[in-house]
């Protein structure tokens, strides 16, 4: 659909963040395959205390999840996500040996994330603003309505909190954590505060979204 078309179809601020944000989660088939692995890698660990092995199983069953989404010619895009951030993790643990490296990468990356949007949001530019720019064809002409980015802010607020409470949570597991008890407690974390945490955000941006109808063609200022 061209950037036209979707402007015709989102009159409003709030529906067309409700479709980018229906496009950028991949749903319940999206969540069970983020986890698979993670899952996978996580009891692999615990019974056999061998990572090579546990490595094995978890990016095997990340590329056989690719290789059915191809099969079916469905949308690779999330399970390719996941298997880089898996093969990421896996780099980390072989290099130092230490199993619970394998989930450094998903702190950094939730800690890198808190921080842009942090940021994005402390110089007035959410980041959620730019959804509107991805509809509209015009990627800042949203920044002239303040009711926009008072309401993309808020938005965006609630995007970040997932990141900061996984980095608030696993971030002192891994620095302070050892042995099987911190490997299996980051497994666990990683995987009740991934999707499950995600989804309650969505649901808290929908609630908000559902609150307004804010036009999505910003006021044109008087002659």
């Amino acid at each position: 659909m061209s950037a036209e078309a979707e402007e015709v179809a989102h009159d409003t601020v709030e529906a067309a963040v409700r479709a980018q944000l229906a496009k950028a989660f991949g749903g319940v088939r999206g969540i069970i395959e983020a986890a698979i692995p993670t899952i996978a890698f996580t009891v692999s660990w615990i019974t056999t205390e061998d990572l090579k092995l546990s490595l094995i199983v978890s990016i095997s069953l990340a590329v056989l999840l690719l290789v059915v989404r191809i099969v079916q010619r469905s949308t690779p895009q999330f399970v390719i996500n996941s298997l880089i951030g898996i093969a990421i993790g896996a780099f980390f643990a072989s290099r130092t040996g230490d199993a619970k490296d394998y989930f450094l990468p998903g702190i950094l990356y939730n800690a890198g994330y808190m921080v842009a949007m942090l940021i994005s949001i402390v110089t007035r530019w959410p980041v959620v603003g730019f959804l509107i720019g991805s509809v509209t064809g015009d990627p800042t002409g949203w920044h002239k309505d303040p009711g926009i980015v008072r309401l993309c802010t808020r938005l965006t607020w609630l995007l970040m909190l997932p990141c900061a409470v996984r980095v608030a949570v696993q971030g002192p597991v891994y620095l302070f954590g050892g042995g099987d008890e911190a490997v299996a407690a980051l497994g666990v974390a990683k995987i009740a505060m991934g999707w499950p945490l995600q989804v309650a955000a969505l649901a808290a941006m929908l609630w908000l979204l559902g609150r307004g109808r804010t036009p999505i063609k910003p006021p044109v200022a008087p002659a």
